[in-house]
């Protein structure tokens, strides 16, 4: 049977944080992550990095949404999508934590 995709998981009230098992550092406006579990590291353009501050304190995906959108010239439906790819690939690899409840 097929897992779901980390995508499905992850609604517009989710609330992602970066993991704690990971260290990055900005190189000339792009990130470069080091999963401390793992060993790997990850490297992430502008806009990915741009998102990847943004949750270095829990966000929920809706304000990453809004947040791109007064950053970046994107529609709406691309940004949603690429944000979700984004945010499903740093779940998969684990340098990410999403939580299914709205910040209060």
């Amino acid at each position: 049977m097929n897992k779901p995709s980390p995508g499905f998981l992850i609604s517009q009230n989710s609330i992602v944080v970066a993991a704690p098992d990971q260290v990055s550092s900005d190189l000339a406006g792009e990130s470069v992550i080091l999963n401390l579990k793992s060993g790997t590291y990850y490297g992430l353009n502008e806009v990915g990095s741009f998102v990847w501050e943004l949750i270095q304190e829990p966000k929920s995906v809706g304000e990453i949404y809004d947040t791109i959108q007064q950053e970046y010239e994107v529609e709406a439906q691309d940004c949603e999508n690429d944000v979700r790819a984004l945010l499903s690939d740093l779940l998969e690899a684990q340098l990410v934590e999403i939580r299914d409840e709205a910040i209060s």
